[in-house]
This record gives C-alpha cells, structure tokens and sequence, in this order.
C-alpha cells in the first residue's frame, strides 16, 4: 500500500530533515584519518537525541547502531566499530531521524584526505546521478523513469548500478511502499502521483555490479572488492519538480574548500 502524504505530514518530514542534515554535518566534522567509524557513529546519535530525534537505524531489525558507515568496497549497511579512517578511504555515512512520528532518510559518501581522480569522479557521478533521478521524481511520470536516468548516468561513463537494493518509500515508518530502484525502463513502473515521499539512493560501483553479503547479515560489498559509493536524499513528488525534503546544505558549509567537499557541475 503506497501512502500519500498530506501537506502537514510533508511538513514533519521536513522538520525531521533538517535534524537528520545537522546531524551529518556534526559527523562530517568527524571525518578525517585516526577517527574511528564508532566515533562517527557516538557523534550522530547524541546530536539527535539531544534535538529530540531517534535514530531511525538503532534496532531497526535489530540493526546495533545509528548510522550505516560503509568503507571503501562496502556498498551500504557497514556497522560502526573499530575501524580507523585512513588516507585514501572513502566512506558512506546513512542516517536516518524519527521526530514527531516520521522519518526521514540519506547518505553522502566522503573522501578521506586525498583520493584518486579515477575514486573522486566516482563520487562525483553517483551525486550528480541522484540529482538525475530526483529530476523524475513528477507527478504522472513512472518509477521506471527515475531508474533509467541514474542507470543511463553512470553507466555512460562507465559505472555499473547495484540490482538486489533500492530506494523506498519513506514516512511513518522508515521503509514503505513502493521500492524504487536505480535501474529500469522510461514509462514503466508504477506512476509517480503528488504526496508520495520517495527516498532515492544511488548505490553505484566502480567496477562490476555484483555484491555480496557478509557473514555478520548486514554488510554489503562489492564481489570484486572495488569502491562503492552512495548518496540518497527525501523526496516528495511534486507536479512539475519534485521537492527535495533532506539537505546537504549543511554538510556542504561545513565541508566546503576542504577535501571532503563533493562537487557537482
């Protein structure tokens, strides 16, 4: 069942949001060499519970922690722990914040210190390729239209998409109807209507698209073991553009001219 959400409900969402884009602001602070992804993880969950959120990840399916940190080759659902970021990583951090009854959703991936130009265009398309599918996120298009934009994207320039995991709907719960790939056909799928709130969350590899998971049932990685990166925003469509409800403003301010800063043309 797809719910379509009211403008009051959108408007909680957005609330929600704008905790859920502080809180990645606090953590990017954090990323740099010698930090541990646990630390990361210790700095988002206090910063939403102390404005009032939950951490929508912490025990959802008995997931331990706030934030899914994926390194390198992990495509998403890393668990935060030991690991000490070094020069050369780059690292997805997936937050979600529950405040007044409703979710909201997304991911940015960070490099840490210097990264390859072949690692950082990468990061670069998987942004850019979001923004591409956010772009058919209207009203009387399809979901099939947002996947084929990200999938025509990235793979014109060479990256392939991840097929076993897909956006979703987002609101009362975290996950809800419909799935919403980042692959497919224009004019196929279910039709887009206004009110749905959509999460649409490029997860693209530099090398092949086959993943696999680990043996602690959440990490997931890349078969060949090369990059993955991932960037996700909270959408609700809209007639004639959709509306971004999560923001990287503040991730960008705080990143901005600085080797984390993540640029898109």
């Amino acid at each position: 069942m797809i719910y379509l959400k009211t403008e009051e409900e959108i408007n909680l969402i957005k609330v929600s949001a704008q905790v859920l884009g502080k809180a990645h602001a606090e953590v990017a602070t954090w990323v740099k060499p010698g930090v541990t992804t646990g630390k990361l993880d210790a700095v988002a969950e206090e910063y939403i519970r102390d404005n009032g959120g939950i951490p929508s990840f912490k025990g959802f399916n008995k997931f331990p922690a706030s934030l899914c940190i994926s390194v390198n080759e992990v495509v998403v659902h890393g668990i935060p722990g030991g690991y000490v970021l070094k020069e050369g990583d780059i690292v997805s951090i997936d937050c979600g914040v529950k405040l007044n009854g409703y979710h909201s959703d997304s991911a940015y991936t960070y490099p840490v210190g210097e990264v390859s130009k072949e690692v950082m265009n990468l990061l670069t398309a998987t942004k850019k390729s979001l923004y591409k599918g956010i772009e058919q996120a209207v009203d009387g298009l399809r979901i099939g239209d947002i996947g084929h934009a990200v999938q025509s994207y990235v793979e014109d320039r060479g990256y392939t998409v991840v097929r076993e995991l897909v956006g979703h709907g987002v609101g009362r719960n975290l996950h809800e109807a419909p799935e919403v790939p980042n692959y497919g056909k224009r004019g196929k799928g279910i039709r887009l209507r206004e009110g749905m709130v959509i999460a649409i969350e490029p997860m693209i590899n530099l090398g092949g698209k086959g993943v696999v998971q680990e043996r602690d049932g959440w990490t997931i990685r890349t078969n060949d073991r090369k990059y993955s990166a991932h960037f996700e925003h909270t959408v609700v469509v809209r007639k004639g553009k959709a509306e971004i409800l999560t923001t990287f403003d503040y991730i960008e301010k705080v990143t901005a001219n600085t080797s984390l800063m993540v640029e898109v043309q």
